[in-house]
């Protein structure tokens, strides 16, 4: 048996609670693995909570990502001790995730641990760290190069938004950090940001067109925060969205797209070809500097998960939270 976090429905809903589960009781697939770290992800405090439609069957082992060591495998991709690392791919929603002791999943799922980072460190990245590279990926592939102008991240001081930052800045570009948490200016100085701007300037109405500002973005709020960015995009210029902090409707006119040519790029990181993963992972090796990730993290242990999905829905925990399962797996 091994610890893990469970949600389970009832007619007065969802409740998640830390409990024992028998190995029995993981789903069929052809690798488990002993995990090492997870984390906890807006996705994933969504599920914890209720406040959102995250998890589709019942009961459910929440975490969208985990590093750990292979214990049992019939994929010849895969040998016991092997190091891996997923994102991803509908665990922790449709199948069980990370917070607990093992997993067990497909192992198409699954990429080796990418030298030099350790199980730890792969988890301080996580699916934020990965999905934010896939955004830089993004905008690298439509123009987005760091002499064409400053590069604008929204909720700046979040998972995604504090990798995005950190990476941007040590590709050359000169970064605008977004925040609606101004006593967090200094970590995202720390992390690179060239300036600091207050959310409230972008979350009311604003016109169709704004004056040109931005050469790329990074946005994770969605809503009436990214109707604002896309109007003061400068020409032919790229915003690569990938959340919905703020509302997942977008109060937007076509004038950006038909006037400047702006591009509104969208980035999974759920369903992600596996080539395109393994890019991610070897570019976060080379442009991601290991030396800012402690300042990115947190650890909380698994009995103190479902507290902190509270104050992370509160938008009162900064960076990355890594939950040491087995650390003892690294």
């Amino acid at each position: 048996m091994f610890d893990a976090v469970l949600i389970e429905k009832s007619d007065h809903g969802s409740h998640a609670t830390l409990t024992k589960v028998e190995e029995e009781r993981l789903p069929p697939g052809d690798v488990t693995v002993r995990v090492a770290y997870s984390t906890l992800n807006y996705k994933d405090a969504l599920a914890i909570t209720g406040k959102g439609p995250v998890v589709r069957s019942f009961p459910m082992v929440p975490g969208i990502d985990f590093a750990g060591t292979v214990e049992q495998s019939s994929d010849p991709a895969y040998t016991v001790g092997d190091k891996v690392v997923l994102n991803g791919w509908g665990v922790g929603e449709a199948r069980w995730g990370g917070l607990a002791g093992k997993a067990r999943v497909k192992g198409d799922w699954l990429v080796p641990l990418q030298s030099p980072f350790t199980l730890r460190q792969a988890m301080a990245i996580g699916t934020a760290g990965y999905t934010a590279m896939l955004c830089v990926m993004a905008l690298e592939r439509h123009g987005v190069t760091p002499d064409g102008g400053e590069v604008l991240v929204t909720g700046a001081a979040g998972g995604v938004g504090s990798v995005a930052v950190a990476l941007l800045a040590k590709l050359g570009y000169r970064v605008a950090a977004m925040t609606g948490r101004p006593e967090e200016a200094g970590y995202l100085s720390a992390l690179g940001a060239g300036e600091v701007i207050d959310r409230a300037e972008y979350t009311q109405p604003g016109k169709p067109l704004a004056r040109e500002r931005w050469a790329g973005a990074v946005d994770v709020a969605g809503g009436q925060v990214l109707a604002n960015v896309c109007a003061a995009m400068k020409y032919r210029g790229t915003v690569a969205a990938c959340g919905l902090a703020a509302g997942m409707a977008l109060p937007a006119t076509v004038a950006p797209f038909i006037l400047r040519g702006v591009t509104l790029a969208g980035i999974d990181s759920v369903m992600c070809p596996r080539a395109e993963r393994l890019e991610a992972w070897r570019r976060l090796a080379s442009d991601l500097d290991c030396g800012k990730l402690d300042a990115l993290t947190k650890d909380v242990a698994l009995n103190e998960v479902i507290p902190a999905a509270d104050l992370l829905m509160a938008g009162r925990i900064r960076g990355r939270i890594i939950i040491p399962v087995n650390p003892d797996a690294n």
